[in-house]
């Protein structure tokens, strides 16, 4: 059975060169491809921003999804 397409968004956006190249190096080093490891970073951030903030995490968006990828 093919594997469910994931509902998502296409983007754009410059990242200063330094940042670039580690992310690029830590992809090598994971395995993982740059947007499911961009993915989890902001899921991670999101999630942190949130919790230290005392929001309401619940009305943000579904981003526990991406814990176990």
């Amino acid at each position: 059975m093919p594997r469910q397409k994931k509902n998502n968004v296409p983007v754009s956006f410059r990242l200063d060169k330094e940042i670039f190249d580690r992310l690029e190096q830590f992809c090598e080093d994971s395995g993982q491809s740059k947007t499911v490891a961009v993915e989890r970073a902001l899921a991670g951030y999101f999630r942190q921003y949130y919790q230290s903030t005392q929001k309401d995490e619940t009305n943000k968006g579904n981003i526990s999804n991406y814990e176990a990828e």
